[in-house]
C-alpha cells in the first residue's frame, strides 16, 4: 500500500463524501473485478456509517456488489479525469478488457477481501445492507462502512486540504456529457456559531 495512504478513524469517514463527489465503485465475484464510476452516492448516517449509492440494473458492478455483499467507494481525482469516464462509459458485460483498458490499476489492503482502485484520494470499504425494494425499485443501495482511508497528500487530521494540495487532486463532480466540474476554492463562514445536528442535514463540526 502507499506510504501515503493513512487510515480514516470511522467517525470521520462521512466527511470523505460530504462534498457530493462522483465516485467509483469497485467489487469482485468468483475471481472478476470490476470498476464503474457513480455520479450520484452520500453519506447517510454517522455511527456506524452508511452510504448510499445508485448503481443501474445494467451494470456488471451491481451483480458483483449483490453476489458478494460488499464494495469500495472511492474517490477520484482530476489526474483520473479520463479513467473516470472511460469506466463510466464501458461496460465488462462486452468489454473483458475494460479495467486495462481504461488504465485501472488495483491494489488490495489487508483484511478487506476488495479490490481498491490506486491513485485515488480515498477509499470507503462498504458491507451491503441489503434492501431489496430500494434496489429493485429505485436502483439504491446502502452501505455500512466498515473502513476508510485517504491520501495525506489532500486529507488529513479529519479534513480535506484541497485548497493547499497540488491541483491534481481535487474532486470531480459530474455534470453530462463527459463534463466534469473541479471542486473549487473554501469559502469559510465568519460567524464562529457552530449549528447543531438537529439544525442541519448532517454535522458542520
Amino acid at each position: 500500500m502507499d506510504k501515503h495512504i493513512s487510515p480514516v478513524g470511522l467517525d470521520k469517514a462521512y466527511r470523505l463524501l460530504n462534498h457530493g463527489p462522483t465516485v467509483l465503485v469497485s467489487a469482485s465475484h468468483d475471481g472478476v473485478d470490476n470498476v464503474m464510476a457513480a455520479a450520484w452516492a452520500c453519506a447517510l448516517d454517522f455511527s456506524p456509517p452508511k452510504i448510499t449509492v445508485v448503481l443501474d440494473k445494467s451494470t456488471k458492478t451491481r451483480e458483483f456488489v449483490e453476489k458478494s455483499a460488499h464494495f469500495v467507494i472511492q474517490i477520484p481525482n482530476a489526474k483520473q479525469l479520463n479513467l473516470t469516464h472511460k469506466v463510466g462509459s464501458r461496460s465488462l458485460s462486452n468489454e473483458p478488457g475494460k479495467l486495462m483498458q481504461s488504465g485501472v490499476e488495483l491494489f488490495h489492503i489487508d483484511g478487506y477481501d476488495m479490490p481498491f482502485v490506486a491513485g485515488c484520494s480515498a477509499w470507503l470499504a462498504c458491507k451491503l445492507l441489503p434492501e431489496p425494494h430500494n434496489q429493485d425499485t429505485y436502483d439504491l443501495f446502502i452501505g455500512e462502512v466498515i473502513g476508510a482511508w485517504a491520501d495525506t497528500r489532500v486529507f488529513e487530521s479529519g479534513h480535506w486540504h484541497f485548497e493547499k494540495a497540488d491541483p491534481q487532486w481535487r474532486s470531480l463532480h459530474y455534470i453530462a456529457g463527459g463534463h466534469f466540474y473541479a471542486i473549487g476554492d473554501p469559502l469559510h463562514v465568519q460567524d464562529d456559531k457552530v449549528e447543531s445536528r438537529e439544525s442541519t442535514v448532517g454535522s458542520l463540526e
